[in-house]
């Protein structure tokens, strides 16, 4: 049985929720169920409750329960990627439906609408979701679910979500919030009037940067989040119980490490700011950013690891500065342990809407002054 209570804090949940002993040997990490089929008893009945892979495990089981509780929700379903899981939430839409789209978001929750839902019968409309009367303006009484990214990818641009929770109620619509950025560690969508949160669990959640997964957290256990489970049964895009378990012993360390690369990417971003060949740096942390001010009321113990900048130049001298950092990895992804950098604007292809000055930055748990030597040195061979 798990030692964690409810009323325990989320450091603490996170250390103990779905880290139940194992009755049989006494290990103090669960084991690894592997199996995809479950005994029933001879009168057919499954006390157990698991059936087939597919529809349950007890590893997934754990983490859903898990995820759950860090969001403050009443149920979580696991997915084997963030994209399955946004792509579980179209799912959950009918032909006709219309959804509130962010201008600004991973390109993949675009593209998704785009190339596959716009064509099946969804309507979008892609709105900056900063901008409450653009929001209130993009309602139709068609519109059933508002998607919302904060901060978003890769400007950091910041939401209210409790202001974008209200107009969508009011019109009869859910909220939906990406909190992959973010983290439970420094953002509880769920609490602040949002339906249904989004994690990429493959980032912070798991934070190691070696397993893949997706999550769909809901307020409530209603028709909604019960359409949800039916996609996940049906669809199949789960997780195998060795990545529910990689991702479970990633939480454990959640709390110390989001609030060691936040207040790291803090620091980066005071020194960036600063840099004469830096001409913009989008993080919510600085008193700067557009949105500081509410993001400093809905975000809670710091602004998160991610950050972006604009090299003053173009794409080649953001071109220069990624091949001449050395410490920072050039790689794709983020919320990992390691610092990683990369220029968005090659990754998105010949239609992203990304600055071509612009690198985008996940911060790690490296010592920031060697973060900042790096990106000081790295900087300095522009024009060399």
């Amino acid at each position: 049985m798990s030692k964690s209570q409810p009323n325990h804090r989320i450091e603490t949940q996170a250390v103990h929720l779905g880290n139940h002993v194992d009755p049989t040997t006494g290990a103090v990490v669960p084991p690894i169920v592997m199996s995809t089929t479950f005994e029933r008893q001879p009168d057919n009945t499954i006390p157990s409750g698991y059936i087939y892979g597919r529809s349950q495990n007890p590893n997934r089981k754990a983490l859903e329960e898990t995820l759950a509780a860090l969001e403050g929700g009443a149920v979580a379903y696991a997915f084997s990627s963030g994209q399955a899981a946004t792509n579980a939430a179209y799912q959950m839409l009918k032909s006709g439906d219309h959804v509130i789209v962010p201008a600004e978001s991973y390109f993949g929750t675009r593209g998704l609408m785009r190339e596959f839902y716009e064509h099946f019968g969804l309507i979008a409309s892609y709105v900056d979701m900063s901008n409450l009367a653009a929001v209130q303006a993009a309602f139709t009484p068609q519109t059933k679910l508002v998607w919302v990214e904060t901060p978003s990818n890769p400007t950091m641009t910041i939401t209210d979500i409790r202001a974008v929770a209200e107009l969508a109620h009011a019109h009869g619509a859910l909220l939906a919030v990406d909190n992959t950025f973010a983290s439970p560690m420094m953002q509880r969508p769920l609490s602040l009037g949002a339906d249904i949160v989004m994690h990429s669990t493959t980032k912070f959640i798991s934070g190691h940067t070696d397993v893949t997964g997706g999550t769909l957290i809901f307020a409530r256990i209603d028709d909604v989040s019960a359409r949800a489970q039916v996609v996940q049964t049906l669809s199949g895009a789960v997780p195998s119980p060795f990545d529910c378990w990689l991702i479970l012993r990633g939480i454990r360390t959640l709390a110390i490490r989001v609030r060691q690369q936040a207040a790291n990417a803090l620091a980066l971003a005071q020194f960036l700011a600063d840099h004469p060949a830096v001409e913009t740096v989008y993080y919510p942390g600085l008193a700067s950013h557009r949105g500081h001010s509410i993001a400093a009321a809905q975000m809670t113990g710091g602004f998160g690891a991610m950050l972006s900048v604009l090299v003053r130049g173009g794409a080649a001298e953001a071109l220069t500065v990624l091949a001449n950092v050395q410490l920072f990895t050039r790689a794709t992804s983020l919320g990992g342990i390691e610092s990683l950098i990369e220029h968005r604007f090659s990754i998105e292809g010949p239609t992203s809407t990304t600055p071509p000055n612009l690198l985008r930055i996940s911060v790690g748990i490296e010592h920031v002054d060697d973060l900042i030597h790096d990106l000081r040195q790295a900087l300095h061979m522009i024009g060399q």
